[in-house]
């Protein structure tokens, strides 16, 4: 109880006065945004991808997430701008050869470097721990600090080669305010994707249906005794050629066709045809062959039967 044994107690041990605001430990809130996926909360492993806004996650994660969105999980606000796995990009990382993850002995007889990072700039060789600003290309997924980008000015990215432009560059973990201004760029994207869309679509509509108005406007061919309709090109140049003249015979040929269709006549006793017409049919009697004419069937045997 204190005062007792020449004990001499203070003020803070008899006066309850207001609680400390607690702070958040810088190192362990680096450690969560960059050893740790956004979303599951588990060591990040290869494949990790990022999204429009810079964070991390296991792509195993992001995969399960939009397998079942409605599983209840605890970090579901930092991917709801997730729709599918074209929002996601997989980086390029390049490892740092210092860190020995797994191997590293754990007894607690030597130093451990909190601020080791798992990969580094390719460029510099920054660590990507948190300490310095990191990037990656939305082009290609290279990952490279904020230093070498404006050190070294390209226009081709420094590990692959492949061409980029200044708003394929994405901040990881960047601050509020650069999050802000990444959002809005991802939406102004989305809105001008949306608007192409709906431009292609217009413009197929556009073309499909003049190609069905010219379809109705056509005159359907008439066939005769239920097979395709032939047409000698010197019949078609005259009909295309003659005046009324024309049209007025054409009509009769029609008409003509049509009654044979319906008296089902054989061809070979229409006198309005051809010779050349009628060779075309295998009533004719140039068709006919006799058996001496004929040839024996062959299979793929050497047989003949």
């Amino acid at each position: 109880m204190g005062c007792d044994g020449g004990t001499i107690p203070k003020r803070h041990e008899l006066v309850k006065g207001p609680k400390k605001v607690e702070k958040v430990d810088k190192n362990a809130e680096l450690a969560a945004k960059w050893k740790y996926c956004a979303l599951s909360q588990e060591k990040l492993r290869r494949p990790i991808v990022s999204c429009d806004l810079g964070r991390l996650y296991n792509k195993d994660a992001i995969i399960e997430y939009l397998l079942d969105k409605s599983a209840e999980r605890p970090n579901t606000e930092a991917v709801a701008h997730i729709r599918g796995i074209k929002d996601i990009k997989e980086l390029n990382l390049t490892d740092n050869p210092e860190w020995e993850g797994e191997r590293r002995n754990s007894k607690g007889d030597r130093y451990e470097d909190i601020h080791c990072g798992m990969f580094i700039c390719p460029v510099v060789g920054l660590e990507m721990n948190g300490k310095h600003r990191f990037c990656y290309l939305q082009s290609c997924g290279c990952v490279f600090s904020d230093r070498a980008m404006k050190e070294v000015k390209t226009e081709i990215c420094h590990k692959c080669g492949d061409p980029f432009k200044e708003e394929d560059i994405i901040v990881l973990n960047g601050t509020k305010e650069e999050v802000e201004e990444l959002r809005e760029k991802m939406e102004e994207r989305r809105a001008k994707a949306k608007t192409k869309k709906s431009k292609k679509s217009k413009a197929a509509e556009a073309v499909s249906t003049p190609s069905e108005t010219k379809d109705a406007t056509q005159s359907p061919q008439v066939d005769v005794a239920g097979r395709s309709s032939l047409q000698n090109g010197s019949e078609t140049s005259q009909s295309a050629v003659a005046g009324p003249s024309g049209s007025s015979s054409s009509s009769k040929d029609i008409k003509s066709s049509m009654t044979s269709a319906t008296t089902k006549r054989s061809i070979q006793d229409m006198e309005e045809r051809s010779e050349v017409f009628k060779s075309l049919f295998t009533s004719h009697s140039s068709a006919k062959r006799t058996k001496e004419q004929t040839s024996n069937w062959v299979t793929h045997t050497p047989y003949h039967f």
